[in-house]
C-alpha cells in the first residue's frame, strides 16, 4: 500500500513536471546513490545475521553510522561543485548541496529497521512507511502544483528520510547512546565491509548508465531515458527490496536452525515471477497506451523505450533475489562475485550502446540483464542446493502462460480500436490479466494453491 500511494504520486507528479527536471534529478541522484554505499547500512544489516547481539554491538554500529554518514554529508557538500561542472549544469550544485541532509538521517533509519527486522516486527515498519508515502507524495505533488518544478522532486525525498527516521526511531525504542570502539566487532565490520563492497559493485553497474549517458545525451532526453527506467523499474526496484528484507531475516533464522534454504528459494523465485513476468510483458505489449494514459502525449517518446526496457526486467527481478539466500548463511562472497560482475558487465554494455542514445542503452539491457541473471544463479543455487533444471521446471509454467497472455493481448490489439487510450490499455489489461490467470488456473492448479498458500501463510505452504 505504502509503494502504491508513492507510485500514484509519482504519476502525478509526472504529468506535472518536464523531462529536462528528470534529467537534472537524475544527475543528482548519481552522485546521491555513488556515495551511498559508504553509509554503513550493512553494518546495521549484519544484526541481523550475528548470533551474537547485545546492547554494546548495537551501540558500536550507531556510532559507525553517525561517522560513516556524517562524513559523507560534508563530502557531498563540498563535491557539489565538481559534479555540476561534470554534467554541465549548474543547477546540480544546490540542488547536491541541499540533499545532503539525506545522509545524516540514515543512522536514525538504518539501525531500528535492521533491528525491528531481527525481531521480524515488519508489521511496525509497515506503519512507519504508509505514513512517510503519504508525507512524500503530499510534499511532492503540493510543490510541484506550485511550479517549483525539479525542487518538488528534491525536498519530497527528504521529506520522506526525516519523517521515517522519526518514527522507525520511536518504533524500535532507539534509546542507545554511540560506542565509537570497535574492539569486539570483529565479525559485524567483516560482514558488513564485505556487503558494502557489495554496495559499491552494484551502484556501478545500476548507475553507469546515467553517468555514461549524462555525458552524451541532452538534459531531455536523459530524462526520458531515466524515467522510462524509473517506470519499469518501479516492481524490481520498489516491490522487491521489502520482500528481501524480509526474507534475509527469515533466511537467517532458518539458517541458524540449521534448515536448508534451498526449497525456500525456489518458492520464493516462483512467486516473484509469477507476479513480475505478466506485468513486465504486458507493460511492454501495451507501451503506448501505457505512457499517452499515466504520463501524457508530452512523455510519448518514451514508448518505444519502455517497450524495449520491460523485456529485460524479469529476467533482472530473478538476479536481484538471490542474494539474500547467501547473505543469510553468512555467504556474502557469493553476492560479492556477482556485485562485481555485474560491475564489469553492464558499463562495458552501456558504454557499447550509448552510441545509439536511448535505445542503444535499451539494448545493452537485453544482453546485460539474461547473462548477469545466468552467473549470479551458477553461483548461488550451487551453495543452496538448488539444481538449475529443478528451478527451470518450476519457473516453466510460468513463462508458458507468459506467452499464451502475450499472443492474446497481440491478437485483441489486432482485432479492436480505442479512440482513448486509457479504455485501450483497460481493456488489454483485462484481456491479459484474465488469459493468463485462466492458463495457470487449468493447466498448473497445484502450482497457484501452494503460491496462494505461501502468500497467506498456510502450513501447507511449507516445503
Amino acid at each position: 500500500m505504502a509503494q502504491l500511494i508513492t507510485w500514484t504520486s509519482t504519476i502525478l507528479v509526472v504529468r506535472l513536471l518536464e523531462p529536462t527536471d528528470y534529467g537534472l534529478f537524475a544527475m543528482t541522484q548519481v552522485v546521491l546513490t555513488a556515495l551511498a554505499f559508504l553509509n554503513g547500512h550493512s553494518f546495521a544489516t549484519s544484526l541481523i545475521q550475528t548470533d551474537r547481539i547485545d546492547e554494546r554491538r548495537i551501540a558500536q554500529v550507531f556510532g559507525l553510522l553517525l561517522m560513516f554518514n556524517g562524513a559523507l554529508a560534508a563530502m557531498q557538500f563540498l563535491f557539489a561543485p565538481y559534479a555540476a561542472e561534470y554534467f554541465g549544469e549548474p543547477l546540480v550544485e544546490h540542488m547536491l548541496r541541499i540533499q545532503a541532509v539525506i545522509f545524516l538521517t540514515v543512522p536514525f533509519t538504518a539501525l531500528p529497521s535492521e533491528l525491528l527486522a531481527r525481531r521480524l516486527e515488519f508489521r511496525k515498519q509497515g506503519q512507519v512507511n504508509m505514513v512517510t508515502a503519504l508525507i512524500g507524495a503530499g510534499t511532492a505533488l503540493t510543490l510541484a502544483l506550485a511550479g517549483f518544478g525539479v525542487w518538488a522532486l528534491v525536498y519530497a525525498p527528504i521529506a520522506m528520510f526525516v519523517s521515517r527516521a522519526i518514527g522507525l526511531s520511536v518504533a524500535a525504542r532507539l534509546l542507545v547512546r554511540p560506542v565509537f570502539d570497535p574492539r569486539g566487532a570483529g565479525d559485524l565490520v567483516t560482514f558488513g565491509g564485505t556487503l558494502t563492497l557489495c554496495q559499491l559493485f552494484w551502484i556501478i553497474q545500476s548507475q553507469s548508465d546515467i553517468v555514461i549517458a549524462g555525458r552524451t545525451m541532452s538534459t531531455h532526453d536523459l530524462g526520458l531515458y531515466s524515467e522510462s527506467l524509473f517506470l519499469t523499474l518501479i516492481v524490481t526496484g520498489r516491490f522487491l527490496p521489502p520482500i528481501n528484507e524480509v526474507a534475509m531475516a527469515a533466511y537467517s533464522e532458518l539458517s541458524r536452525a540449521g534448515r536448508s534454504l534451498g526449497p525456500y528459494f525456489v518458492r520464493t523465485a516462483r512467486t516473484v515471477l509469477m507476479v513480475v513476468a505478466p506485468i513486465y510483458i504486458g507493460l511492454s505489449l501495451t507501451a503506448e497506451s501505457a505512457i499517452l494514459s499515466l504520463f501524457g502525449e508530452k512523455w510519448a517518446e518514451m514508448i518505444p523505450i519502455v517497450h524495449g526496457l520491460a523485456l529485460a526486467m524479469p529476467f533482472f527481478a530473478l538476479h536481484l533475489i538471490c542474494s539474500p539466500t547467501t547473505n543469510a548463511m553468512g555467504r556474502p562472497k557469493v553476492y560479492l562475485g556477482t556485485s562485481i560482475t555485474g560491475a564489469f558487465i553492464m558499463p562495458a554494455l552501456f558504454l557499447w550502446g550509448s552510441a545509439n542514445g536511448a535505445m542503444g542503452l535499451v539494448h545493452a539491457w537485453w544482453v546485460a540483464a539474461p547473462l548477469l541473471l545466468t552467473i549470479t544463479l551458477s553461483l548461488t543455487l550451487p551453495r543452496i542446493g538448488v539444481k538449475p533444471l529443478d528451478l527451470a521446471k518450476q519457473l516453466t509454467p510460468i513463462a508458458l502462460s507468459c506467452i499464451v497472455m502475450a499472443i492474446s493481448v497481440t491478437l485483441v490489439q489486432n482485432l479492436t480500436h480505442f479512440d482513448l487510450p486509457p479504455l485501450e490499455l483497460a481493456w488489454n489489461a483485462v484481456v491479459g490479466a484474465l488469459t493468463y490467470i485462466a492458463t495457470l488456473w487449468f493447466f498448473w492448479p497445484r502450482l497457484v494453491r501452494e503460491t496462494l498458500d505461501m502468500l497467506l501463510n498456510r502450513q501447507s505452504a511449507q516445503p
